[in-house]
This record gives structure tokens, C-alpha cells and sequence, in this order.
């Protein structure tokens, strides 16, 4: 059985005021795809059918299921009658601390906290991220002038999301998309794990708006920064103040809007208006 394609083309018909025409269009994926850890199963998302490797490693690195993607002692990725799993058999020190926090979630595209236990694991405590790391302006504007050229399943579908990784001496280092915000940035997680590329040196690059479930993955790859489109929940906000996160939002041609440690980005004189 093989896997699915990313985009599919599907017959649909256009309405332009009384004027109806037919033609197909090219739209995203979606499947069920569920992670597994020594044959148990620990959660079922929603996700694009692309980069499951990347997917597998980066989940389980952010939700903090491994310390480092060498925990993962082996994986595959296996076509099934309803959807997708991602077999991965852990070191006995990571599947002892699975086995002990074991809980089953489904999460839909649209959000990453479904089926927490409790209050305190969707406003967990993150680990402190510290970097001396400096950018500027024309830092921000070539990141992310860089990520709609490498957004190819986005050009074929336009219902996507990214989340891509841009170095100062290296350009965009890695990119990853996904219909779900959280499981794009998930992918490049296992992408740069699978690299060696440490998020500490660079931005991370968000197609979307900033949620806390974001913030916290971003907490858990040590990214001083976030650099999104659209603009930042309140409580990513407050959670990327407490982590040591430059949180940065509304990014567009125009600039962009920095909400949080302040001091990682090269200003020129700010102007205080209402």
C-alpha cells in the first residue's frame, strides 16, 4: 500500500455572478496520521501526507517525548487502511518517561492542544531560551521575502501552511508545510533535527498566526525568534515574554510588529504614537 499524494485534483464549478463554469482545482490532502511509540499509540492528528519522517522526529521532540531525535532508535512510515502510522521505537530511558505521561490525543488541523489532561499541560512551564543572537530589519524582510518561492505545495493548492527556518550567512535553511500550522512547524523540527542545524542561530519563520501551542514547540527547539504573517494570540504573547522569546508578528513587505524582548532586533530610534 503506498501513501497518499499531498494535493489531489478534485472537479468543482465557478461561480462568476450568473456565469457558472466547470474545471478542477488542486487541493491539500489530509489523513489521519497516527504516531506510535513501541506499538502503542500516543496520538492521531490530521496532517499532510509529505515529510511523515520529519513529522514523526519533530512531534516528538517539541512534545517533549525524546530529548534528542537519537532517542529514536528506528522508524517507519506505514500506509494503512484509514490513514498513516508512524512506527517508532524508542531508547528503554525515553520509552520509560512515554510510558509514564502515556496519553492518547486526536488533534484536529485547526489546533495542537486537544485532549490535554489538565489546565497546567496547556500553559505548561518552558524551558528559559537564552541567546545573544542579533537581527535586523533587512534580516527580517529577506527571511521572509524567501518563503513564498519555496512554498510549493502552497503555489499548487493556496491552503497551506509553512514553517521555515532562515540563517543570516545561509538563507532559508529548511522549509516544511503542512495543513496544519502546528504540524508544519513539527516537520521542520525533525528537518533540522535530521540536519544538525541549531534553531539558536536563526528565525523561525511562521506562514501563519502565532498560537500558544507555537510558541511552546518554538520554546522546545531553543528559538530566540518567531517571525510570522499574521499577528500573535494574547497568550503567546505573555508565554513568549515568560520563555525569552522575540516574538514577531504582522510581518510584511511594510515591516512588521515586534511584541516581545525587544533587545534581539536592531532598532533605529522608536517613536512612541497612540
Amino acid at each position: 500500500m503506498t501513501l497518499p499524494p499531498a494535493a489531489q485534483n478534485v472537479s468543482r464549478i465557478v461561480l462568476r455572478g450568473d456565469r457558472a463554469t466547470r474545471g478542477t482545482r488542486t487541493i491539500p490532502e489530509e489523513t489521519p496520521v497516527a504516531l506510535t511509540y513501541n506499538h502503542t499509540t500516543y496520538a492521531v492528528m490530521l496532517a499532510s501526507p509529505a515529510d511523515l519522517e520529519d513529522f514523526a522526529i519533530g512531534f516528538s521532540l517539541t512534545e517533549g517525548i525524546v530529548r534528542r531525535a537519537g532517542e529514536i532508535e528506528d522508524l517507519a512510515v506505514v500506509a494503512a487502511d484509514r490513514g498513516i502510522e508512524a512506527r517508532m521505537w524508542l531508547a528503554p530511558e525515553a520509552a520509560e518517561r512515554t510510558d509514564a505521561r502515556r496519553r492518547r490525543i486526536a488533534g484536529p488541523s485547526g489546533c495542537g492542544l486537544c485532549g490535554i489532561e489538565s489546565l497546567e499541560e496547556a500553559v505548561r512551564a518552558l524551558p528559559a531560551v537564552m541567546s545573544n543572537a542579533v537581527f535586523d530589519s533587512e534580516m527580517i524582510d529577506a527571511a521572509m521575502a524567501a518563503l513564498p518561492a519555496a512554498q510549493a505545495l502552497n503555489r499548487q493548492t493556496h491552503a497551506v501552511h509553512a514553517a521555515a527556518f532562515w540563517h543570516p550567512t545561509q538563507g532559508l535553511v529548511a522549509l516544511r508545510e503542512d495543513v496544519g500550522r502546528h504540524n508544519a512547524l513539527d516537520k521542520l523540527a525533525g528537518a533540522l533535527a535530521r540536519q544538525g542545524v541549531d534553531a539558536a542561530n536563526g528565525l523561525l519563520l511562521l506562514s501563519s498566526r502565532v498560537s500558544v501551542e507555537l510558541v511552546q514547540k518554538a520554546a522546545m527547539l531553543r528559538a530566540p525568534v518567531i517571525v510570522a504573517v499574521s499577528a500573535p494570540t494574547a497568550l503567546a504573547v505573555r508565554l513568549a515574554e515568560a520563555a525569552g522569546i522575540t516574538l514577531i508578528g504582522v510581518a510584511r513587505a511594510d515591516g512588521c510588529e515586534i511584541f516581545t524582548q525587544t533587545e534581539r532586533i536592531a532598532l533605529r530610534k522608536v517613536q512612541h504614537v497612540a
